[in-house]
């Protein structure tokens, strides 16, 4: 499945059990919102928004490696991400997992949210939005960047997908489209989930979600 393309696989991830197991324990979400990325490689495809848009680097090597191993990277200064990476070795394509609800170790999650926080997230937000759900599980860099998602202290259960008729898409959060061009509807979620984030455009980025 991950050897496809982080178009394909995207919506496809929709429903799945992610897990990380640390020291203090384990947590488990259900993922309910992701995002594709396509970079360098990906035929007939420019993404603007990808962190692999133009060429390898120290940071984004993760994203060119094998299919089913993790891109973790911080953002903005201030948390970290994950992403899944898809496409064939040397091809570089993930798919970002913005939202999850927390189904397992929902004690840790909030011990880890409350962290420089005066109160607790309500459980629905513990794990919504793409840094949230990082600080929820754990997820660090440079300790998880690249390693297998199916093996210790990584699981992943793919689970059948949800009524199609619940899936929406749209542009992806915070990221800018081709100026005049496309929005790029890369964006997957399950709707009417409370644990789906709020849509935000891109400066630059037209329409919004449908």
């Amino acid at each position: 499945m991950f050897a496809d393309h982080a178009l394909s696989v995207a919506p496809r991830l929709l429903g799945a059990r992610f897990a990380l197991a640390g020291p203090e324990g384990e947590v488990a979400v259900r993922i309910t919102e992701v995002e594709a990325y396509h970079g360098v490689g990906t035929p007939g495809v420019f993404d603007p928004g990808s962190h692999s848009k133009h060429r390898r680097t120290p940071r984004n090597a993760s994203m060119f490696g094998p299919p089913g191993h993790a891109y973790v990277y911080f953002s903005y200064g201030m948390h970290f991400a994950i992403n899944m990476v898809c496409s064939p070795d040397g091809v570089a394509s993930g798919v970002l997992i913005r939202s999850g609800e927390v189904i397992r170790g929902i004690d840790l999650a909030r011990r880890r949210r409350a962290v420089r926080r005066s109160t607790v997230p309500r459980d629905a937000h513990l794990a919504r939005g793409p840094g949230n759900l990082a600080a929820a599980l754990g997820v660090t860099r440079p300790l998880h960047d690249g390693l297998d998602l199916f093996a210790a202290p990584f699981a992943v259960e793919l689970e059948p997908l949800p009524d199609v008729s619940t899936i929406r898409s749209g542009p992806r959060v915070g990221v800018a489209g081709e100026a005049g061009g496309p929005a790029f509807p890369w964006r997957f979620w399950i709707d009417g989930d409370p644990t789906v984030s709020a849509f935000r455009p891109g400066r630059g980025t037209p329409g919004s979600p449908r």
